[in-house]
């Protein structure tokens, strides 16, 4: 019989026990999970986690979405879960994107039989690209003269009306439409995704699109500025039949990756649902006065047969310019000390509308410290050259320069006194300046009539007096002969067959 000899223990001893005992209860946690058993779902679903989720406001639950819309291409399937959607298009190549109103009864009553207006627009997705747009649009447009980054395609489109394209805007199309009736837009993107990428050496990845749809209801005034629902998806745009082969790609390479890899990646769907975003900060433009475009008819469905839809052959829009006394910008010429908003107004009057925005905070100073292989850099070659000059100030020189000066009745009966140097000092004529281009007597004749303020038709001939006082009628050939800078005094002589009168150059 073995005897246990009790002994008193320390509390370092009874500390100690307790130490390994709570480790060893702590040794098993986690040994009978699996790696898989693991879930954030059932983290969350905790009760604390729930009583904080009911403590954040619920905008989804209290936000109405009126409308939906679908762009017809189908998504890639090698975005992982979680990501956004990304959309493969082909350059040119129209795609059908369907307009649906989504309103509950009673929603929106105020749209209810009334159209909505909505903007279409292709912009960059990388947030870098976003802050450059202006001049990433502005190179292409120099590259692609004459072409639409974004077009409808008026004929296979259906229910919209009055469709709009603004020259100076070539990534955005507008149009009206009734959302209690089938809509739907068919777009054309003309531009790929590698023509904005930095390097290009071929091979190389092309830059994320995104179209966005913001939609507007009309205001008090009849405007379309009140901001009902904003939905954008992601692209890129390939040459054509790029974007098939690249579907193709992901798809075989989904194909190739395992089961388990392939529960991270979303499934690729046919359609593309446009998701919904904040408005486009520039849509505060918007208004319903009359812009360029494919139609100037209102609230009427779009004939098919009416045109050929092209906004590239519209005329410019018209600016209004402010009176030029309360601006320190000359019509022709523009100073130093002008203001950026007085060079807004210059670049407006001597059309360069589509710079005004590129040239925003530059002031008179600035622009002419610009030089002219700055200009060509910004503007290309044609209008570089064409705004060079006119910050320049360069005119082109007249062929042919005259000074004339009409003789009055007080000269006339000061002529002998003048002949006899009487009166050689009280003698003083004015003389105006004359610019020919085309060297013609008709041309002279317009032009002598515009400095007097009489029509032309007052003018019956022009003559010039010649040795001992002979009158030589002046024809295009004596014109042509005529030295430049020459000066004349004018006499006029009635002409007794009807109210017109003779001029006779002295």
């Amino acid at each position: 019989m073995a005897w246990a000899l009790k002994l008193p223990l320390t509390d370092e001893v009874i500390e100690s026990g307790l130490v390994q005992d709570f480790d060893a209860s702590l040794s098993g946690i986690g040994q009978e999970l699996g790696a898989g058993a693991y879930s954030m779902s059932d983290v969350l679903a905790l009760p604390i986690f729930k009583q904080e989720e009911s403590n954040l406001p619920a905008d989804s639950d209290n936000k109405i979405l009126p409308f939906q819309y679908v762009l017809c291409a189908a998504t890639s399937p090698a975005v992982k879960l979680h990501d956004e959607t990304l959309t493969y298009l082909n350059q040119g190549q129209s795609y059908e994107i369907r307009m649906l109103d989504n309103r509950k009864i009673g929603e929106l009553p105020e749209i209810t039989d009334k159209m909505v207006k909505s903007i279409i627009r292709v912009v960059f997705h990388d947030r870098r690209l976003q802050y450059t747009e202006h001049q990433q649009l502005e190179g292409w447009r120099w590259n692609r003269p004459g072409d639409r980054i974004l077009d409808l395609d008026i004929p296979m489109s259906v229910g919209i009306i009055d469709p709009r394209a603004n020259p100076t805007q070539l990534n955005t199309v507008e149009f009206l439409w009734d959302p209690s009736k089938r809509t739907s837009v068919f777009i054309q993107v003309h531009c790929i995704s590698t023509e904005f990428t930095m390097r290009k050496h071929g091979g190389e990845k092309g830059v994320p699109f995104r179209i966005q749809i913001d939609t507007f209801k009309e205001n008090e005034s009849e405007e379309y500025t009140e901001h009902l629902h904003s939905a954008s998806c992601q692209v890129k745009v390939f040459k054509p039949k790029g974007a098939d082969r690249k579907q193709k790609t992901d798809r075989e390479k989904m194909e190739k990756k395992a089961p388990q890899e392939k529960e991270k990646y979303q499934p690729s769907y046919k359609t593309t649902i446009l998701t919904e975003c904040c408005p486009w900060p520039e849509v505060t433009y918007v208004s319903n006065s009359p812009s360029p475009g494919f139609s100037t008819s209102t609230h009427n469905s779009f004939p098919v047969a009416e045109g050929n839809g092209s906004p590239t052959h519209q005329p410019e829009p018209v600016v209004q310019v402010a009176d030029v006394s309360t601006s320190e910008v000359l019509e022709n010429n523009l100073l130093p000390t002008a203001t950026p908003q007085d060079a807004q107004q210059w670049l407006l009057r001597n059309r360069f509308s589509p710079f005004c925005r590129l040239f925003t905070n530059f002031s008179g100073a600035d622009l002419l410290k610009l030089t002219r292989e700055d200009v060509i850099q910004i503007c290309g070659p044609a209008d570089g050259i064409r705004l060079f000059n006119a910050l320049k100030g360069r005119v082109v020189r007249p062929r042919l320069t005259i000074y004339v000066c009409q003789e009055s009745q007080q000269a006339r009966e000061q002529q002998p006194k003048h002949e006899n140097g009487d009166a050689a000092a009280n003698t003083f004529f004015v003389y105006h300046a004359i610019y020919l281009e085309e060297l013609t007597a008709a041309e002279l004749t317009e032009k002598i009539a515009q400095l007097f303020n009489i029509s032309p038709r007052q003018i019956n001939q022009i003559f010039k007096q010649g040795p001992t006082g002979i009158h030589v009628l002046v024809s295009d050939e004596m014109i042509q002969n005529f030295q430049d800078e020459v000066c004349f005094v004018l006499d006029t002589m009635k002409d007794d067959s009807n109210d017109g009168y003779h001029i006779i150059l002295k």
